[in-house]
């Protein structure tokens, strides 16, 4: 059982986007951001705030709610873009370049989060934690979350010595020592403190 309902909307009636981002605090890779309107009926006792999931949850609820959404898209953000933009800009970019996708327009945005740069025309409301309150926004940090593990996945394969298949380019030591002992790859955000020999002020999920 789900002990933690999340609500289907904010203002019932209305429709709305719920959006998060994925990738915020890794050294490497995208920052990865969904846009999900569902349907005022959907519910599903599994979804939940995507770090509360198994990879195996994430993955079993991606095509439910990609069949069941009235409408989800998938924006990225590249580590090169973080660099010359910074990561909070980064994530808001992303966010805008998923709902730019979306099939039905949305009258209003639920961000997770408490900052945001308004998207033009469409009102939003940031809800801290909002991934562990909204359905919508929930669904939007598993499919923003496994989208960018998908392509973590992949880097992986071109460079294992990252250990990018376990930590999906979050700072760990073992990714820590990697990058000390191999230096860094095309996909290092070179404005990040990689070595984490100080504040490392960036460093957040």
């Amino acid at each position: 059982m789900n002990h933690n309902p999340l609500l289907p909307f904010l203002v019932e009636g209305r429709v709305e986007a719920g959006c998060d981002e994925a990738g915020r605090g890794c050294l490497a890779g995208p920052v990865y951001a969904a846009a999900v309107i569902l349907p005022p009926d959907f519910s599903n006792e599994l979804l939940n705030d995507s770090k509360q999931l198994t990879e195996k949850q994430r993955y079993a609820l991606r095509p439910v709610i990609e069949r069941e959404a009235l409408a989800w898209a998938v924006g990225v953000v590249d580590n090169q873009e973080i660099d010359r933009i910074n990561i909070l800009k980064a994530s808001f970019t992303a966010m805008h370049r998923a709902i730019d996708q979306l099939k039905v327009r949305p009258e209003h945005l639920l961000i997770d989060g408490n900052r945001f740069i308004p998207y033009p025309g469409i009102p939003h409301t940031t809800i801290v934690k909002g991934d562990g309150k909204m359905m919508s926004i929930a669904a939007a940090s598993v499919l923003a979350k496994t989208y960018r593990d998908d392509f973590m996945n992949r880097i992986a394969e071109e460079y294992p010595q990252y250990d990018w298949l376990e930590n999906k380019g979050y700072p760990t030591k073992k990714h820590r020592d990697a990058i000390k002992q191999y230096g860094t790859t095309p996909y290092h955000r070179m404005s990040f403190n990689l070595l984490g020999d100080g504040q490392l002020s960036l460093n957040f999920m």
